[in-house]
């Protein structure tokens, strides 16, 4: 896991005050951060167009222009000459050295992005809007310093955003670059080091980035064993078979040792998964909602009542019994449209998608804060799992998962885990990534994708 925060300006603060690091050499090695990407991934002599605005971003912008200067054919392109004190610094140092000053954008082989940072706090004017979508129209390799200008320190985007293909952030991962909407903008991230060990500089955070290495997969390390060892997920069925199907297929792939449909008629199912008409007496995990549909209320309170760990997922979200089980270890998996119905059921919020997707970690917090217990899992474009005051995001998804029945995989995958013993937020976390990271491995066209797909490749992982 890699630690996230909300803004990087007290770390900066805390490494001149603690460390005894200035400004200056602060901004020394975010610049060069940005010449070592380039100057590793770029032939002497590319042609380097660097657009810098009148903060300290641009001053980086700046200050990188020296860094190439004879290196490669560099072009420094002020939308406002700066304001700040080392901005001023480091144009004087620019121009000693004769780097070449452009009054206009061209066609580059590469474009830096340094017109706005991370403390953007208004609308874009009608020039700045212009501009930025000036260089997104460009065909060039486009880099970011720090955030891509457009985004907020929110993650939010009123207008547009520069659109790049990576965006070096300096110092640390910020929250503002693993929103939903900023996906389509941040292209890879990588983090610059600004003068200190990573462990030094950075502080104690409640927000993480997962990595590949954070998947436990539920391989199978003793050989004194039979199926019973490995747990039973019951899988509650409703109106659409499908969706427990589905979800079952993929929690037998994922290693539950016995997998049976719970559902009051009997149904054409897999000859591998068993059915039941109640919930079986050595059952060790249940999923619960997906294709529920119409169930009795009474049927579902039974269910809902046991002692037994939980996924709940899609049509629980719009029946207000959820709200009185709550308060237990269970894991809930909504997307956008299924959370602002338990935000309202909840009394915690009556919002719109739009709202939630501007200020999906508000909320998740808000929901969390109220109900430690529980691990929740947002699905979106980045999927955020919390539980308690803790946050974990995972950016491995893409739009290959947008097909029905990924959301049942998703459920299966993570009940599997709790029906072998793993605990909630393990579970939640290694489900998640197995079904990303899957999805990832999928080789055929991006539209292509089908739940047969997905359950092949978490086979292979």
């Amino acid at each position: 896991m890699k630690k996230i925060f909300d803004e990087v300006r007290s770390l900066d603060k805390r490494a001149i005050e603690k460390f005894h690091l200035t400004e200056d050499i602060l901004m020394e090695n975010a610049s060069l951060g940005l010449k070592n990407y380039i100057t590793k991934k770029f032939k002497k002599n590319s042609s380097i167009l660097i657009v810098c605005g009148s903060g300290n971003n641009g001053a980086d912008g700046i200050s990188l222009a020296r860094l190439l200067q004879n290196k490669f054919e560099v072009s420094l392109y002020l939308v406002n000459e700066p304001k700040t004190d080392i901005g001023k610094l480091q144009l004087k140092r620019a121009k000693s050295i004769n780097v070449n000053f452009v009054n206009q954008i061209f066609q580059a082989d590469v474009v830096v992005d340094c017109i706005f940072g991370t403390g953007l706090n208004k609308e874009l004017d009608e020039d700045s809007l212009f501009l930025i979508n000036s260089l997104n129209n460009l065909n060039s390799f486009k880099i970011a310093c720090d955030i891509p200008s457009g985004i907020n320190s929110l993650g939010q985007i009123n207008q547009t955003a520069f659109k790049a293909d990576i965006t070096i952030t300096m110092g640390a991962l910020k929250t503002a670059l693993l929103t939903d909407i900023a996906k389509d903008f941040v292209g890879k991230i990588k983090v610059a080091n600004l003068g200190l060990p990573e462990d030094i500089f950075q502080i104690e955070t409640n927000k993480y980035l997962l990595q590949k290495s954070d998947l436990k997969l539920p391989l199978r390390d003793i050989q004194n064993s039979h199926k019973g060892t490995f747990g039973h997920l019951n899988v509650i069925c409703g109106d659409k078979v499908g969706a427990s199907i589905i979800a079952s297929k993929a929690a037998f792939s994922f290693g539950a040792g016995l997998v049976t449909i719970v559902s009051q008629n009997e149904k054409n199912i897999p000859c591998h998964i068993m059915q039941s008409k109640s919930v079986s007496d050595n059952c060790t995990a249940i999923a619960l909602g997906m294709g529920l549909g119409e169930i009795e209320s009474l049927k579902l309170e039974e269910i809902l009542q046991l002692n037994i760990p939980k996924v709940l997922d899609a049509d629980i979200f719009y029946n207000s019994l959820i709200v009185k089980y709550l308060d237990e270890n269970i894991v809930l998996t909504p997307h956008p449209k299924e959370f602002i119905s338990l935000l309202r059921l909840t009394n915690i919020a009556d919002i719109s998608i739009e709202e939630l997707q501007d200020n999906r970690f508000l909320y998740v917090e808000k929901f969390c804060k109220i109900y430690p217990k529980v691990t929740l899992l947002l699905k979106g474009a980045n999927v955020i799992i919390s539980q308690n005051n803790n946050m974990y995001i995972n950016t491995f998804g893409s739009q290959k998962l947008s097909k029905g029945g990924s959301g049942d995989i998703l459920t299966g995958l993570i009940s599997s885990l709790l029906a072998q013993g793993y605990k909630t937020l393990e579970a939640t976390i290694c489900g998640s990534l197995a079904h990303a990271l899957a999805s990832k491995n999928y080789k055929k066209n991006n539209y292509s994708l089908t739940p047969k797909d997905l359950i092949k490749e978490i086979k292979k992982l």
